[in-house]
């Protein structure tokens, strides 16, 4: 939107993209002090692999000689990944220029009809035959966008002639939908005079929710319609600065009427939807001018601010929030038409989110209502716009599985579902540590959150959590570990410290000592780790409180968290007390007869591995065992298991294991080099921030796939 028409909204979003701008710095100084050093892309090496193995794949890389020379060459050598990708940023076949005309033909100027003028508003792109991605901030409601028309070929022809444009006008009564957060609006475009769609002449870009589009310090390429101009694309001096949850920071020359552009790599992909500037402000969040003043709106005009970067929603948490929309089979039909790397299959039905959307009128084109003529039934549509939540339902409080009693709050039931093995087939989600207090529905719910984000990118159908058992020991095991005494307040400025040396203490045999220092070694420290741990700047001394900061920095998890963790695990393993108290909750609150599909995570795959080892009933069996951020890999662990070893459990008939390299619990892994071999193993990359999280490990397609597989494969 341009400078003239900024409303509210648009100063709430650019202070939003300041302040994620200003918290992200310790993260960035950190990216450009390994820039300045010599690294070409300072991403995890699981980003590096994804990413060109993706180029590799999609011929994203140009036939040469020197790309001929990495084909021989081991590609799980870091060096030859960074390569491949070092190639396509050197060098472009001759296809990228046609690709780019091809990528530009989809993208249009926004103008509106106001006060009997036309004026511009924004820029958005095709990214189906028959809908339009833009900014929210550009289309705030469906009434704005019936006041708006598209320009195609609003652009200088070859000869740097103005080119013909080509009007067509929106419909947002077909499909609006909008999120205030991630800044989008999707609305449908009407067909034309003809009947022909806008994305049949035009073309439209095929959004992908799969990783490895970029790394950090890869180009990007901006095409949009900046101050209303003819169309002009931004391809010099551009690169990915930082990756953030839901948005991506980069180094791309835009200005106002950009918002609404699309953001993509150099193979033409999609990666964002641009949406604004990034202002530099100070410790306030107030504007600075590029003079270092206080920048006066109504005063000042916007090319005087001191802009640094450049912000845009990422593309897979577009997709994500739209796939958890409450959609009736025809809205659904239309998300369809985007493709299948979408993740917006029509048969991938999300349930109703706590969060509406904006209203959507009940038209739908023909073609539309004749492919939903299968799809579910409807889900009512409710008149709101908020910030993207996750797509978890919100239904009716379950019954626990028994009363409250001793240890607090009980777990739920699930209820049955006719598509899993004849109703015979349970999902179990068995939590880890830090749980209590908790809210066991608010827990089922995230859980199932996170399961439905990897169903919907794995283009399934998702979970209602009402169909999930979630046993609950979190209160009980907090009773009998006595987890809330005080630490010593001398050690008030470093509580890691003061726990670590508590729960040392505490240990029968030094098994806590045992955990931490065989965690520390997995995860590569030297023999001097004391020593090594100094030069991180820990003030902690010992090896214990050193492996325990090495681990800290190995994989950037709290220190307080991994020491609390391994605690929990030790008190588990060698307190009989303890074990049989946890135990005992587990069995009473999952289904005692029919096929367990067990999703565990952290504590609770030991916890797990416990149950289906020695304390099945009869009646039960476990078709899938899932162990997420699990430390089964460590001798520590399974050297205590009861049999101890690791002899796999004759009742368990498929095993998947997912872990994250930079997840402190699941260090002994990857599994199979210690159990052998497992029907699945995935290696995954989580947030930064949330690299434990069960959240981020059933959000990963291949995760959630599996669980699927095994959920709805027929009864035998």
């Amino acid at each position: 939107m341009l400078p003239s028409s900024e409303s509210p909204e648009e100063q709430d979003q650019q202070a939003a993209a300041a302040r994620r701008y200003r918290e992200a710095a310790a993260e960035r100084k950190e990216i450009e002090k390994q820039l300045a050093a010599g690294v070409r892309y300072p991403d995890t090496p699981e980003r590096i692999a994804s990413r060109a193995n993706r180029l590799l794949e999609r011929g994203g890389v140009p036939p040469t000689a020197a790309v001929d020379s990495v084909h021989a060459e081991a590609l799980d050598v870091p060096e030859t990944l960074e390569r491949v990708i070092g190639l396509t940023k050197d060098l472009q076949p001759w296809s990228f220029l046609p690709r780019g005309a091809r990528a530009a033909a989809t993208v249009a100027r926004i103008s509106i009809l106001r006060g009997g003028l036309e004026r511009p508003q924004g820029t958005g792109f095709l990214v189906s035959p028959r809908l339009l991605l833009t900014n929210h901030h550009v289309l705030p409601d469906a009434a704005t966008a019936r006041r708006c028309f598209l320009e195609f070929n609003a652009q200088v022809t070859i000869d740097n002639a103005p080119d013909a444009a080509i009007r067509f006008a929106l419909d947002p009564d077909t499909f609006f939908a909008a999120d205030s957060h991630l800044d989008y609006a999707l609305v449908a475009v009407t067909p034309a005079a003809d009947g022909s769609l806008a994305g049949e002449r035009f073309g439209w870009n095929r959004l992908s929710i799969q990783q490895g589009k970029l790394v950090q310090n890869e180009p990007v390429n901006v095409i949009g319609h900046p101050m209303g101009r003819l169309k002009e694309i931004a391809l010099r001096d551009n690169a990915l600065v930082q990756r953030l949850d839901d948005f991506l920071h980069y180094r791309t020359d835009t200005e106002p009427g950009n918002s609404g552009s699309p953001v993509y790599n150099d193979q033409w992909e999609v990666v964002a939807l641009h949406h604004m500037g990034v202002p530099n402000t100070d410790a306030q969040g107030r504007i600075l001018r590029k003079d270092g003043q206080l920048w006066r709106r109504g005063i000042d005009s916007d090319d005087t601010v001191d802009y640094v970067s450049n912000e845009g929603a990422r593309i897979s948490s577009v997709l994500k929030h739209l796939a958890a929309l409450p959609l009736d089979p025809g809205r659904r039909a239309l998300l369809a038409e985007m493709g299948p790397e979408s993740g917006l299959r029509q048969d991938a039905v999300a349930g109703p989110v706590e969060t509406p959307v904006a209203p959507v009128a009940p038209a739908v084109p023909a073609a539309a209502a004749a492919t939903a003529a299968t799809a579910a039934p409807a889900v009512p549509v409710a008149p709101a716009v908020a910030p993207s939540p996750a797509p978890v339902s919100a239904p009716a409080p379950q019954e626990a599985a028994t009363a409250p009693a001793a240890g607090g709050v009980r777990g739920l039931k699930g209820a049955p579902n006719a598509l899993w093995g004849a109703g015979q087939r349970h999902l179990v989600f068995l939590h880890g540590r830090s749980q209590q207090g908790k809210d066991p529905e608010l827990l089922r719910r995230g859980w199932t959150g996170g399961l439905n984000h990897g169903l919907t990118r794995a283009g399934l159908r998702t979970v209602d959590p009402e169909h999930v058992w979630f046993p609950f020991y979190g209160d009980r095991i907090v009773e009998v570990i006595g987890q809330h005494e005080a630490l010593p307040a001398s050690y008030a400025d470093a509580p890691a410290a003061a726990a670590l040396e508590a729960f040392a203490a505490r240990s029968a045999e030094g098994t806590y000592e045992q955990l931490v220092m065989e965690a520390a070694v997995l995860a590569g420290m030297p023999p001097n780790g004391q020593d090594a741990a100094e030069n991180i700047g820990s003030a902690l001394i010992g090896s214990l409180q050193g492996a325990l900061s090495w681990l800290s920095a190995k994989t950037d998890v709290d220190a307080l968290a991994i020491a609390t963790i391994f605690r929990d695990v030790d008190a588990y393993l060698g307190d009989p007390r303890v074990r049989k108290e946890v135990l005992d909750r587990v069995l009473e609150e999952i289904p005692h007869e029919g096929e367990l599909v067990l999703v565990t995570h952290s504590l609770g795959t030991v916890v797990g591995m416990d149950l289906v080892a020695n304390r099945l009933l009869p009646g039960m069996k476990v078709t899938l065992l899932v162990t997420a951020g699990s430390p089964l890999g460590m001798n520590a662990v399974t050297s205590r298991l009861a049999p101890p070893g690791t002899n796999r459990p004759g009742t368990v008939t498929e095993w998947v294991n997912a872990w994250c390299p930079t997840d402190a619990v699941a260090i002994g892994c990857p599994l199979e080099r210690v159990w052998g071999k497992l029907t699945e193993e995935h290696a995954v990359v989580n947030a930064s921030d949330r690299a434990h999280s069960i959240e981020e490990y059933l959000a990963h397609p291949e995760v959630a796939q599996a669980i699927d597989r095994f959920l709805t494969k027929p009864a035998a």
